[in-house]
């Protein structure tokens, strides 16, 4: 008997078990199909379409071979969404159904519209059937904690998940809890979401956000003069600043030094991810340990991960700021160094858009940002090479923007796109379903308010200033009232942000550009159109658009109708801002890139085949305002 329940339960194993390969297996899938025929790289108009327009196969003349997709539906901006099996016929017409994404990547490989690196198919199979497996981890993961806050939930007595986070947390701790909670699904355009090649399975789990991981920060020591700080104006010094924030880790971290003989005065705490330091600093960094450059020992403090992995939140029940650090980890095909550019610029940025919403009263009551107030990285003294500091360097991000008082919830944008742990349907329905209509028009007027709550800060900043939010959906986070309705912008990371001089000049502000061999610049002074792609890629196409196929496939809409919203509410922006201004000439030229043109977008699938030797290839999207007019 008992040998038959055992074998009974190994079988009902090893079925869920293949039920969440598969489901990886179809996720990679159907992300490949979408970046392969976005960025063009295999030509969606070679597509032979059924006349019901739900079939469709693309002949690969190359092999001799066609690739058949049961259920390819399109949407707007170019977007094909694949929902059924692909099967590949061979010239003799026996026909194959392909289950695996290295098996389609082999397939489609001849036919690519470039030519990948030598080694460049190979290491995008390695890096997919990575992601597969971290996916495969997660979703199990996520079973046991969905089932343990559906049991919270119901004992709580709460309308949703959103309404129990809210009643049972702080608000920096529920917004945090949402931010890991938001981290499964991944950037849209990524086909290695999950990829992080140098981590074991058990790393994975313990270090990732979507683990609802808690990790480790040592507090390591930087001989002062082998570091540069930046600062925003009203920090005073670096060790005051850290000793006001984070008390108790002064004290611990003073202490510490002292019991190995050495002057707190002569050094900087300096965080470090616990894995970075174990893998790779003590290694790496053997020699400035051994001179007295670098102390790797000192406190540690329990952290949240967010959602980019390497922003940290200390887990205490008073906000403290976030410690955003290096990994020496590749993940989706990069490695995650903090680079001095992100050093210098965060805290200038910072300053920069801080200064221009105190004179905006109207912007500063749609938009707030997290403050980067600080930052520091390893400098040589000598000769003031900073490249090694891309492994030892932090920024710190001001967290008051979570820890509210006037009951507007903050919410990362990507995990208003993840389902939720209550009934499965992305959170963004629950806050829709506040209003106790979820009909088209309601759904509409949500839709609404939402891009009007997003664009209008956004556009402003940048049509007037010149300054381009990265706001995509990690990057963005949306405040909402008890009601449901979005009302403020959060907008968060500025080392890489982009700028265009002559517009916040005109306008009487300045900022120092940072400038270095072999490092791309972020700050403009001839060109605006790559300010301008930062701005559409990430707020528009990464962010607004997945927002409404979201919303699309959740209620039906009618026809493009969410996207004909986008569009109005785009103009309607832009009007209010004409009057304001540099010229007529600058307001039709901006106004035609962003609901005429075909959208600019990153790359990225292409970046990882010709393994990164150009950092900004974009391809073009159709417009979808232009075809909702």
């Amino acid at each position: 008997m008992d040998e038959t329940m055992s074998s009974s339960a190994d079988a009902e194993a090893q079925a869920h078990a293949a039920q969440l390969w598969s489901g990886a297996s179809r996720n990679a899938l159907n992300r490949l199909v979408r970046c392969l025929f976005a960025e063009c790289l295999l030509e969606p108009d070679a597509l032979l379409w059924t006349r019901d327009g739900n079939q469709a196969w693309l002949p690969l003349w190359q092999s001799r071979r066609v690739l058949h997709f049961t259920d390819l539906r399109r949407a707007p901006a170019g977007t094909l969404q694949n929902r059924g099996s692909i099967e590949v016929l061979d010239e003799t017409g026996a026909r194959r159904r392909i289950d695996h994404p290295s098996d389609f990547i082999r397939q489609v490989a001849p036919a690519l519209a470039v030519s990948p690196a030598s080694d460049g198919v190979q290491l995008l199979i390695r890096d997919v059937e990575d992601s597969m497996r971290n996916d495969v981890l997660a979703r199990r993961h996520r079973e046991h904690w969905s089932a343990e806050l559906r049991g919270k939930v119901a004992e709580a007595g709460a309308k949703g998940f959103l309404a129990y986070l809210e009643k049972s947390l702080p608000p920096h701790l529920a917004a945090m809890t949402l931010d890991q909670w938001g981290a499964l699904e991944g950037h849209p355009f990524y086909p290695t979401w999950k990829a992080k090649s140098d981590l074991s399975p058990e790393d994975v789990t313990a270090l990732s956000p979507e683990f609802g991981a808690r990790v480790r920060v040592g507090i390591a020591a930087l001989r002062k003069e082998w570091s540069y700080v930046e600062k925003m104006p009203h920090v005073g010094s670096y060790s005051e600043w850290f000793a006001q924030n984070f008390p108790e880790l002064w004290r611990d971290w003073t202490e510490g030094l002292n019991k190995r003989g050495k002057s707190p005065e002569d050094w900087l705490p300096l965080p470090v991810h616990i894995w970075h330091l174990d893998n790779f600093l003590r290694r790496e960094f053997a020699s400035e340990i051994a001179s007295g450059v670098f102390d790797p020992d000192g406190p540690e403090v329990v952290t949240l991960p967010s959602m980019s992995f390497r922003t940290m939140l200390p887990d205490t029940q008073d906000p403290r700021p976030f410690i955003k650090l290096p990994v020496a980890i590749w993940m989706t095909s990069e490695q995650r160094t903090l680079q001095a550019k992100s050093i210098h610029m965060g805290p200038r940025l910072s300053t920069l858009i801080s200064d221009i919403l105190s004179k905006e009263k109207d912007l500063h009551n749609r938009l707030e940002i997290f403050t980067e107030e600080l930052g520091a990285i390893l400098h040589h003294p000598v000769t003031g090479d900073e490249h090694p500091g891309r492994f030892l360097s932090v920024v710190y991000r001001n967290s008051d923007a979570l820890a509210r008082n006037d009951g507007l919830l903050p919410v990362t944008v990507a995990a208003l796109l993840t389902a939720s742990p209550v009934d499965d349907r992305p959170l963004i329905c629950e806050l829709i379903a506040r209003s106790g209509d979820e009909s088209e028009a309601a759904v509409s007027e949500f839709f609404r308010a939402y891009v009007g709550t997003v664009i209008g800060p956004t556009l402003a900043m940048y049509l007037l200033y010149g300054i381009a939010f990265e706001a995509h959906q990690q990057n963005s986070t949306i405040l909402f009232d008890e009601t449901g309705r979005p009302r403020k912008l959060l907008i968060r990371d500025f080392g890489d942000g982009r700028s265009f001089a002559p517009l916040f000049k005109e306008r009487g502000h300045h900022l120092k550009p940072f400038t270095r061999t072999g490092i791309l610049p972020t700050t403009f002074d001839d060109d605006i159109s790559l300010v301008r792609s930062f701005v559409i890629d990430a707020c528009f196409v990464c962010h607004l658009h997945e927002v409404a196929l979201c919303l699309d496939e959740q209620y039906t809409m009618s026809g493009t109708r969410l996207w004909r919203i986008l569009r109005e509410e785009a103009e309607a922006a832009f009007d209010a801002l004409r009057p304001r201004m540099l010229s007529d000439a600058f307001w039709l030229e901006e106004r035609k890139a962003f609901l005429e043109k075909p959208w600019p977008s990153r790359s990225v699938l292409r970046m990882h085949l010709e393994r990164y030797h150009d950092y900004r290839v974009e391809h073009e999207l159709p417009n979808p305002l232009a075809e909702a007019e």
